[in-house]
């Protein structure tokens, strides 16, 4: 790929549903925090290219930050397969064996009909090489933002599955025609 690439990584906003859920594709995103989108649509480079999950609460926040992104399938969030729309609570209690052996490698093991951590890396990174030279917005997951930066630092992805990655943050990576640059992670614009 040639030129340099700037993305600009946000997280959507917080899932307006119950807490402790592995979400489904349809669960909305909670727009309330109208000063904090606000403050994060000045900071997102103008008249750049978006990209966007194609998940409701990725399209919901792209939408709300005045965005109109291409939906791109490689940067959906990690897929649970079987566990999406239950409580981790809930799966830890009738699970048992199946549930507890996933916590203990979660960047190598799959959920029931679902994919690794690992996998999703490879699908991000199928996504990335796909976004061309210059700046670019990108509204996806905190999975999807964790894979990037395990490609752009060359992490194992058990060691990227350490970074915290808050709704509404940003963080920032560039591809350079020397390799990848961290400008920032997390970051939460007020």
């Amino acid at each position: 790929m040639e030129g340099e690439t700037f993305l600009w990584l946000v997280r959507h906003a917080p899932v307006d549903g119950a807490k402790g859920t592995i979400h489904a594709a349809d669960a909305p995103a909670d727009l309330g925090d109208h000063a904090q989108l606000e403050a994060l649509r000045q900071r997102l480079p103008p008249d750049a290219p978006s990209y966007a999950s194609p998940l409701r609460r990725t399209v919901e926040t792209a939408c709300a930050l005045e965005l109109e992104p291409q939906l791109i399938r490689e940067f959906g969030e990690q897929d649970f397969g079987d566990w999406t729309g239950r409580r981790h609570d809930e799966l830890a209690a009738t699970e048992g064996e199946t549930y507890a052996q996933f916590w203990s490698d979660p960047a190598r093991e799959r959920p029931p009909g679902g994919e690794s951590f690992e996998d999703q890396v490879a699908r991000v990174r199928l996504g990335l090489s796909r976004i061309g030279a210059g700046s670019a917005t990108l509204v996806v997951h905190s999975g999807t933002i964790r894979a990037a930066l395990c490609i752009a630092l060359d992490l194992t992805p058990a060691a990227a599955l350490r970074f915290v990655i808050d709704p509404l943050s940003l963080t920032r990576i560039d591809r350079l025609a020397s390799g990848w640059r961290v400008v920032s992670v997390n970051q939460r614009i007020s």
